[in-house]
């Protein structure tokens, strides 16, 4: 099997990874008659396009959660939109704003009040470019190295800069959440970051599509008494509702845009 063109090959990894099947580059080398390095170029191609999950001698498919910042953006807009619009709406006059990073948190920017004197903090590069299109915010940005998957800082200098800071109300990001309201991350680094950034936070608010809430990742973050409101969408089921409000933490959920 033999595809006339390295484009075509590519396609048929890339189809292979989207159906959830591990990859190894010495068998694909030989079912398509060429050398491994074609086929590790390959790979490293898919892997920048968020395609796969690079490992010795192949590839993983990837989580929802383990793709980069920039193969979420475009997914769900309207979806999280909705969450972004009403967490926006929990927004007081002259706060100071951390939105950590990530796809959804992103989708608050367009909805965050006008003439509320707000300063935006984050992590996020995608953000920190929609809140400078905003001459009515102020923006700090958090620097440091960036994780590409994370799409944000989340080393010493990112951790320390956060350490120092007193914040108003932080979205914090999650990569998934369990049915009593733990937030979990897949990245240990990206958890630190995240414990920190909640240390420093007078009130926490999670955004989390529905699913979040069936999706696994190793690292705790937050249990449910440290998050004060979870914002979730329309079709998260009435019974994890109910469960999240049992433990205090106020649940908002959202309306589909249309």
């Amino acid at each position: 099997m033999k595809p006339d063109l390295p484009l075509a090959r590519r396609d048929l990894i890339a189809d292979r990874l989207a159906s959830g099947q591990a990859v190894v580059a010495n068998d694909l080398a030989i079912e398509f008659d060429v050398s491994e390095d074609a086929i590790r170029r390959d790979l490293r191609a898919l892997a920048a396009e968020g395609k796969c999950r690079r490992v010795y001698g192949g590839a993983l498919p990837l989580s929802p959660a383990d793709r980069p910042m920039a193969a979420r953006i475009g997914e769900a807009r309207k979806q999280k939109a909705a969450l972004g619009q009403l967490a926006a709406s929990t927004i007081a006059a002259h706060e100071l704003v951390f939105l950590d990073s990530g796809s959804t948190n992103l989708s608050m920017v367009d909805f965050l009040p006008e003439d509320f004197d707000l300063t935006v903090a984050t992590n996020s590069i995608d953000i920190a470019a929609a809140v400078l299109r905003r001459p009515d915010l102020k923006l700090i940005m958090v620097g440091g190295s960036v994780d590409p998957v994370v799409g944000g800082s989340i080393d010493a200098t990112a951790i320390s800069a956060v350490s120092d800071m007193s914040i108003n109300r932080c979205f914090l990001g999650a990569c998934s959440v369990s049915n009593k309201g733990s937030a979990y991350a897949l990245n240990p680094s990206d958890a630190a970051f995240k414990r920190v950034l909640l240390a420093a936070s007078q009130h926490t608010t999670v955004l989390a599509t529905t699913d979040k809430f069936v999706a696994t990742a190793p690292h705790r973050v937050a249990s449910v008494d440290a998050i004060d409101c979870f914002v979730v969408d329309s079709d998260l089921p009435s019974t994890t509702c109910r469960t999240l409000a049992r433990t205090g933490t106020k649940v908002l959920k959202a309306k589909r845009l249309t």
